[in-house]
């Protein structure tokens, strides 16, 4: 069992709103920790992934809902019936004020951005999304990584000493809770069954997709873990893949909703505009799925694949959005590149419009030239950018000066 850090603030929402969402990732571990709630807040459980609770709740909402009485509940799996929400609503509504902790709602699928979802819950209702295991997690690391980088407080510490072989283990294995400490075999049949058992079913739920869309989607899932840490340009998608434009972005957009990709949105702020691109950034939300897809195996087979260094990227930046769950200060996510193709790989914005930029660089040498991206954003950005790092393969936090800008360089050892 590992320590999920997540769980502590989803307790905490808990006391605050009257309904919690949490979502995520099929297998990414939101049964365990809602069973968890349930034993310590002595709530009811009610999976709608069993069939006979599914029905009587279809054949009933409103009924379903009003049968807890005074009691509490989780209902997990709950992508299976948003037809529940108007009920929720209605309960919801009725409560007296200040009470809280009436419902903690799981699903697989971002159901409320879903063309699904007609009715939402505003003001009711707190979202969270629980990732597969971080690092930190994974580790026991009590350190945590999005503060860190708030903190800006990058002193020397003793030398990191992490291989890359280490760091290529770590993106293979993913952190999906069931595989760690699979075979390489075990983990590669747990993949499959993963994308053949769920991945497509899940498509069409979401979807209703008709004809032959698991065909599309056997091409496209493969195509796009190919793109982790890169643009995406959905007409070089649809025309390498042989895609209408507009079916292309849809099953992009489904794919997010069920946590299988992120788009990571540009960030333009006044100036930066007219010098920045538009286009998103494509992220897998699992690194080891990602290289089961591109059947990457072994550690070596992906160190000298084209992939390594995009899916370097992608694990620094699942960590970033997984740790931003439980850091003490929130923030947004972006990416940097302008018309000049200086780009940086990660902006995390904070709420007073300051900016910190992340370059993530996947060898163990580093020198003044690989700040390029991170002086343009300075330029961009002016006063807002309030500090630059990179992270790389090495062994000690390094300070660089460039243009009169302090950057800094610190090993992804550090988070290991």
């Amino acid at each position: 069992m590992y320590s999920r850090y997540l769980q502590p603030v989803i307790d905490e929402l808990l006391s605050t709103f009257r309904i919690v969402y949490l979502t995520g990732a099929r297998q990414a571990g939101k049964t365990t920790v809602a069973q968890n709630l349930v034993q310590s807040r002595e709530m009811a459980y009610f999976s709608l992934d069993d069939q006979a609770v599914r029905s009587a709740a279809e054949s009933d909402p409103l009924g379903f809902i009003q049968s807890l009485h005074d009691r509490n509940a989780v209902l997990d799996e709950f992508q299976y019936l948003p037809e529940l929400i108007p009920a929720i609503k209605r309960i919801s509504d009725g409560l007296p004020p200040g009470y809280s902790g009436k419902f903690l709602l799981t699903g697989s699928a971002d159901i409320f951005r879903s063309a699904r979802t007609q009715e939402s819950l505003p003001g009711h209702m707190a979202r969270l999304e629980l990732y597969p295991l971080s690092i930190a997690e994974i580790n026991g690391n009590p350190r945590n990584l999005v503060s860190y980088l708030l903190a800006g407080e990058f002193r020397s510490e003793a030398p990191v000493t992490f291989r890359r072989e280490q760091i290529a283990a770590r993106i293979l294995q993913g952190g999906y809770p069931e595989i760690q400490g699979k075979s390489t075999r075990a983990r590669s049949l747990w993949f499959r069954s993963y994308v053949e058992g769920r991945l497509f079913k899940d498509f069409e739920r979401l979807h209703a997709a008709r004809g032959d869309y698991h065909t599309k989607l056997k091409a496209m899932v493969p195509y796009l873990a190919g793109l982790c840490g890169n643009l995406l340009k959905y007409a070089n998608v649809a025309n390498d893949l042989e895609l209408h434009n507009e079916l292309t972005k849809t099953y992009i957009e489904v794919l997010e909703l069920m946590f299988i990709i992120q788009r990571v949105p540009a960030w333009l702020k006044n100036t930066a505009k007219r010098e920045a691109t538009k286009m998103p950034k494509l992220h897998f939300v699992d690194t080891g799925l990602a290289c089961h897809l591109l059947k990457l195996r072994s550690a070596d087979q992906l160190l000298t694949s084209q992939y390594y260094g995009g899916l370097f990227e992608n694990l620094v930046y699942l960590e970033c959005a997984k740790q931003l769950g439980w850091a003490d200060e929130q923030c947004h996510l972006y990416h940097f590149r302008d018309r000049r193709k200086n780009e940086v790989d990660i902006v995390l914005e904070r709420e007073d419009g300051s900016i910190i930029g992340l370059e993530c660089k996947a060898s163990a040498s580093v020198n003044a030239s690989d700040f390029r991206g991170l002086r343009a954003l300075a330029a961009a950005a002016g006063k807002r950018l309030q500090h630059g790092v990179l992270i790389y393969s090495g062994e000690h936090v390094l300070p660089f000066k460039v243009d009169d800008r302090k950057f800094f360089a610190v090993p992804m050892g550090l988070f290991f």
